[in-house]
């Protein structure tokens, strides 16, 4: 009797909200924006609605995603769960509430969807009827979960618990509970924008009946070990075999030191019969996660790096016959990486994402003669893909374009829109135009930059120019749509941008992509500065008003740059970037990182890769700085600690040269609040405009 008012809640929310014609078009949507500029503005860019998590269905007639709108006023997000025919029509809001739903999930029989709410007090595990009535609290775990999936064959599922395996202070000190402190004798005490909680994420699975659960199994009992692996990893890390007798998940066995140095997950089979768990890609060294089994059962496709450490290895696409436990790498020839991976509905041909000279793309794999094809190609980024009947949906992006879901002809790659959640906003402002170059570097390769002029560009004018260095540092720069470094948004106040694809980016070759590695100072330096000097050549250019702009490993180039750009530049932004190499290395919290791509610790000294990156650390250089520059960073950001940024702010003040320093206590490495995201806006545009208008 208990659940009665939660469940009545829900039900009032979704039956008021249905009196509502703008929230039933639109589930939750914050006030519309002041749109009188034209162009894109802060408050403009944090209106927009995010589309993710797109699910077909499993007779393949309709699709399942999610909006999420944010309040800037209440600065937080409303999520909303809809569905559209895969044949095209009108979207349908399914839950149209002012809580949040999430995860969304067709039940195998196709009856009824699953979903994530935490209306009751914790997040559970709800039911609805395939057009959003009807909604029912199906489980009541103590502390909640954090996600789910059905058997296929609807008899079971699993879920995500938070188990705390630790003790803290107050556990090994009762008698001392206002104590807060910390004690600590080993590696990954946190890690990306958290402290360790002690608790590990584990996999239960339960017996399941029509919304009835049974109770749940823990089948990590005991392992201080994550699945889904922390900070990212989601259910995609996990999957249920055809006949529901297997459980196939992604861990990284290790703790403390060893975990901190290694890039070593792997694939667990669980066996629902015995219990017994076996490791099924032992002795392959690198990142293993997200397997996919085939429709038959009788292959398993999953995402492989082959050396431990590197984190930016080449992502593999590999396959294993689950008969002969035959493992084959069907990325040999194929100089590219393979992400998003899904069988089509006969088994013979797995579809995934991969980066091509700037832009992600739809590709197909025949198993039968293991030949590769690219299905699409345009001026975008498809973020994910699964076949529907005789289509494929597909998620896509673009640097003018907001997520959207598209169909795609799986021979001749053709879309067509099946959402259009942000046309309305899209139409009312102009967007400028994105122009493709390639240019010679100074080792004679070539590199593709993208341009992005402002709207009404007019060539006879003079402009400020961006140079944006990309994070990562093996990020492309592809056609990503970002909600803080939006290259329309820095073209729509007055600024051309230039954003080269240098030195250690994929999309281009292993070889491209791993020069970067020990180098920091080297090549892609020069790449950079290739592509200032070539735009700064186009007569429509004003070269006394060049900016360098940059975040993470893109913030360390602007810190690099700053010492060494010849006058070129007449300011720059440095958003949470590498400053003191010695110090970074000491306090990141992934040690695979720096060991791989620094090369080791500054205290060895006999390692010449390593001394020769320690070499490059900006702080070295902070004697010719001479140029005005705004630094920001995160109090929250582990990877790159808050401490490199105070420590470049100092040192400017301290060197007398124009210094900013935006700082956020409640931010990680990136800026996730929608008022913190409008004031970093109007702070990196105040201090452009300051010195370069």
């Amino acid at each position: 009797m208990r659940k009665l008012p939660v469940i009545f809640l829900l039900m009032i929310l979704f039956a008021c909200s249905e009196k509502e014609s703008t929230v039933e078009k639109h589930g939750y949507v914050s006030k519309t924006p002041d749109l009188s500029a034209g162009v894109m503005m802060p408050e403009i860019l944090w209106s927009f609605g995010r589309v993710g998590g797109a699910q077909v269905s499993p007779g393949g007639e309709n699709i399942l995603y999610s909006v999420t709108y944010y309040d800037i006023e209440e600065n937080k997000p409303y999520n909303d769960i809809y569905s559209v025919p895969v044949e095209g029509g009108e979207p349908e809001n399914l839950t149209r509430s002012t809580s949040n739903e999430s995860g969304a999930m067709w039940r195998p029989d196709g009856k009824k969807i699953g979903f994530l709410s935490a209306v009751s007090g914790s997040t559970q595990l709800w039911e609805m009827e395939t057009d959003g009535s009807r909604p029912r609290q199906v489980t009541e775990i103590e502390g909640g979960i954090s996600g789910f999936k059905y058997s296929p064959d609807g008899t079971k599922i699993f879920y995500i618990k938070s188990m705390k395996l630790d003790e803290s202070v107050n556990d090994m000190y009762p008698d001392l509970p206002k104590a807060n402190a910390r004690i600590e004798s080993d590696l990954m005490y946190r890690h990306w924008d958290k402290w360790h909680d002690y608790t590990y994420n584990h996999i239960f699975v339960a017996d399941y009946s029509d919304g009835k659960v049974g109770e749940g199994k823990d089948i990590m009992e005991g392992e201080r070990y994550d699945s889904p692996m922390k900070p990212f990893g989601g259910t995609g890390q996990i999957a249920w075999s055809p006949d529901g007798k297997t459980l196939a998940y992604t861990c990284k066995k290790k703790t403390g030191k060893a975990y901190s140095v290694s890039t070593n997950s792997d694939i667990y089979f669980y066996d629902m019969e015995t219990g017994e768990t076996t490791n099924f890609t032992e002795g392959m060294m690198g990142y293993d996660k997200n397997p996919v089994f085939s429709p038959d059962g009788k292959y398993l496709t999953w995402e492989s790096m082959e050396r431990d450490g590197y984190e930016s290895d080449k992502n593999r696409l590999f396959v294993a016959n689950l008969e002969t436990g035959e493992k084959t790498n069907y990325s040999e020839g194929f100089d590219q990486n393979a992400h998003n991976l899904s069988w089509s509905s006969d088994g013979q041909t797995i579809f995934f994402i991969s980066n091509i000279h700037a832009t992600d793309e739809i590709f197909k794999l025949q198993l039968t003669d293991r030949k590769i094809e690219r299905l699409t190609d345009g001026i975008h980024n498809y973020q994910s893909v699964e076949q529907a009947g005789d289509q494929l949906v597909a998620q896509r992006v673009s640097m003018s374009h907001p997520a959207d879901l598209y169909s795609v002809n799986p021979e001749s790659g053709e879309a067509q829109n099946l959402t259009s959640v942000n046309d309305e906003l899209l139409g009312a402002i102009t967007m400028g135009n994105v122009e493709e170059r390639w240019m010679e570097t100074t080792d004679g390769k070539q590199m593709h930059s993208w341009v992005i002029y402002p709207p009404d560009f007019d060539p006879n004018k003079k402009y400020p120019v961006l140079l944006y260095c990309q994070g990562g540092p093996q990020g492309t720069v592809s056609q990503f749509w970002s909600y803080r470094w939006n290259f329309q948004m820095m073209a729509a106040n007055g600024y051309i941008v230039v954003a080269p694809n240098r030195r250690g980016l994929p999309g281009f070759g292993q070889e491209w992509n791993e020069q970067i590695s020990k180098d920091y100072g080297g090549q892609n330096i020069k790449d950079y500065l290739t592509a200032i000097d070539e735009v700064a050549k186009e007569p429509f250019v004003d070269k006394n008003r060049l900016g360098a702009v940059g975040a993470s490993y893109g913030g360390f180039s602007v810190y690099y740059l700053a010492g060494h750009h010849d006058g070129r530049f007449s300011a720059f932004i440095s958003h949470d970037g590498m400053f003191n190499f010695e110090q970074m290395y000491s306090t990141t919290e992934e040690m695979w990182f720096v060991n791989w791509d620094i090369g080791g610790p500054f205290w060895e000294k006999e390692n010449e890769a390593a001394q020769r990156s320690y070499s490059f650390s900006p702080h070295k250089y902070v004697q010719n700085w001479d140029t005005p520059i705004l630094v920001i960073h995160g109090e929250k950001d582990f990877r790159v600690p808050p401490g490199q940024g105070l420590a470049a702010f100092n040192s400017a003040v301290l060197r007398d040269v124009p210094a900013k320093l935006l700082y956020f206590p409640e931010e990680n490495h990136w800026v996730l609040q929608p008022q913190n995201g409008i004031l970093w806006q109007r702070e990196f545009f105040g201090w452009l405009d300051k010195w370069l208008k």
